[in-house]
């Protein structure tokens, strides 16, 4: 597959949405003038602080010509100040999100616009102001806490959307993850699908060796995907049982592997991962830990614990960021959490330390790589934004394509600004006991 560069960002006064489907888009939500003031005040300051243009629709740059870290500054434009203001007063960082969702701003570079943000996320907002937080963070709702039940419906709601929208921007492996590239690309075009596919068989080639998966190892996977990774281990001879929560990943991951001759030695199980019973060689367990939610993260580390046969080894993949961030993000319900990944917390590499510790294993290898992160998700921008007519015969709304834009920009933009990191661990049992 290949492809020219995607088109410059759509520009768009307003986005019609669905008031069912998207209720907090399709109008402003109310907020006294007071506190659209208050909200204007402190946006304004904040972005005239930062490398950045910032326009409305009609006037010049309310900021002047900036120069960012690395060439001439991004432009962010306001179509509509008032609700752009509103929407952040009334909802902080989702309000931001929701008003980009509903067209009332646009960006020439979305990806570089919010790298800027996050680079400087924790000056957005004077420091003597820090302690009105809770005024505008709202908490996350109990019903998104991974429980059994709960952790299913979130999955549902992000993975079963539709393997054949997956499949438009993902590699033809239906890979999830970061890649791993050799080199990593410096040119903006989209890679053709041989090479992008090479690069995610990389990065699963790198955990099975970390997981010493080879001719009869018993390996458990936690977390299926669309099956690449267990054909691509049954392909090396071990036997594979995987398991998902998704409905969708199931049927497709078992088609896979027939189709790859590989289903005599992969069973892919609609199982979570606190009731798998068994002792592996080897699990592997691919940014699954994200969406498990801080809560549950002695659970999933038991479970890898107790999994393990005399002498196993856990490979695992899983995206970081600082501890303090994660302290803040823990206790928010924030414009991810709403929209993409609900009940998903991102660990800073403290908590799986202290967690993998606690559950009597420990690190033996640790190796990041966010900048390769940073260029999978460029990838998976530029496919999905070339798609846009195959994403709407789906019927996915226009609202939905500047919602998965903006996921994939906020995402991409947190590997960019060092925000986000990925890493590769290989852990074992902390000592020679039978695990209960």
């Amino acid at each position: 597959m290949t492809l020219t560069p995607p088109p410059p960002a759509v520009r768009a006064v307003r986005v019609p949405a669905d008031p069912v489907r998207w209720p907090d888009v399709a109008r402003p939500p109310r907020a006294s003038a007071a506190r659209t003031a208050v909200a204007r005040l402190l946006v304004e300051r904040a972005l005239a602080r930062l490398p950045l243009r910032i326009r409305t629709g009609r006037d010049a740059s309310l900021a002047g010509t900036r120069t960012g870290d690395d060439g001439p500054a991004p432009t962010l434009t306001l179509h509509d100040p008032d609700a752009f203001h509103r929407r952040i007063g009334a909802a902080g960082l989702i309000g931001f999100g929701e008003s980009y969702m509903a067209g009332e701003w646009d960006a020439d570079d979305l990806v570089g616009v919010l790298t800027v943000l996050a680079r400087h996320v924790d000056d957005l907002v004077p420091a003597p102001l820090h302690r009105f937080r809770g005024a505008w963070a709202r908490r996350r709702p109990g019903a998104d806490r991974n429980t059994p039940d709960g952790a299913r419906q979130n999955i549902h709601r992000h993975y079963d959307l539709s393997n054949e929208l997956f499949a438009l921007f993902l590699d033809p492996g239906l890979s999830y993850s970061s890649a791993v590239f050799d080199p990593l690309p410096h040119a903006p075009g989209v890679l053709p699908d041989g090479v992008f596919t090479a690069a995610q068989h990389r990065k699963i080639d790198r955990l099975l060796d970390l997981a010493e998966a080879g001719p009869g190892t018993e390996l458990l996977e936690i977390g299926t995907g669309w099956g690449e990774l267990a054909i691509r281990a049954a392909a090396r001879g071990a036997r594979v049982r995987t398991v998902t929560l998704s409905e969708e990943q199931l049927a497709l991951a078992r088609l896979r592997a027939a189709r790859a001759g590989v289903a005599d030695r992969v069973t892919v199980e609609l199982l979570d991962y606190r009731h798998v019973r068994g002792r592996y060689d080897a699990v592997v367990s691919v940014e699954m830990i994200e969406a498990v939610g801080a809560e549950f993260w002695p659970d999933y580390f038991t479970a890898l614990r107790r999994l393990l046969a005399p002498g196993g080894r856990v490979a695992l993949q899983a995206i970081t960021m600082p501890h303090e961030r994660m302290l803040a993000t823990a206790r928010t319900h924030t414009w991810i959490s709403k929209y993409v990944f609900p009940g998903g917390l991102i660990p800073s590499p403290e908590a799986i330390a202290r967690e993998s510790a606690a559950a009597g294993l420990r690190i033996t290898h640790d190796t990041g790589y966010g900048d390769h992160y940073a260029e999978t998700l460029h990838q998976w921008r530029a496919r999905f934004r070339h798609e846009e007519d195959a994403v709407t015969a789906l019927g996915f709304d226009s609202v939905f394509q500047r919602m998965w834009d903006f996921y994939l920009a906020y995402s991409e933009a947190g590997f960019r600004s060092r925000y986000l990191d990925v890493r590769q661990l290989r852990l074992t049992a902390a000592d020679t006991e039978t695990a209960r």
